[in-house]
């Protein structure tokens, strides 16, 4: 298992915890990021490097050609461990693969801390919150990204 990241294009998107608005964005990247035990800051900075260059906005035409920073775009990232889940056995998925709470946090609040230091303008989620996660995808455009240098 590795960090993964389902990033969607949205046209706005908003955290709620306990029925009150805690973060929002418009136009941007709704990020869910999972953190798996065996994760490292090298994997962490190569997916921060990755989301701030990806070019899925639409320009002019409706293509899939600019950035975030083109756009003015803005990034809501929102940790979820079941990203890691594991259904191969039985109908309960398995999150033994999920890092432990202490890494879960470190390396989320590490990842938002780099996605700023790329000139990003960064929301998140509540770590460990029971959260509401509403969003308008805009597209709809859905990418699925991990770590796969080799």
């Amino acid at each position: 298992m590795k960090m993964r990241l389902v990033i969607q294009r949205v046209s706005q998107a908003k955290v709620t915890v306990n029925k009150k608005v805690v973060s929002q964005i418009s136009k941007g990247f709704l990020v869910l990021l999972g953190i798996a035990q065996d994760d490292t800051e090298e994997k962490l900075d190569w997916l921060v490097k990755k989301l701030a260059s990806l070019r899925i906005m639409a320009d002019k035409k409706g293509k899939m050609n600019l950035g975030l920073k083109d756009v003015g775009g803005e990034v809501l990232v929102v940790s979820q461990f079941t990203l890691l889940a594991d259904c191969k056995k039985g109908n309960r998925p398995s999150f033994i693969k999920a890092a432990s709470p202490e890494k879960g946090k470190k390396y989320y609040n590490l990842f938002i801390e780099k996605l700023k230091a790329q000139g990003l303008k960064v929301q998140s989620g509540v770590f460990g919150a029971m959260m509401e996660v509403s969003l308008t995808n805009a597209g709809p455009v859905t990418i699925i990204l991990h770590y796969s240098v080799k």
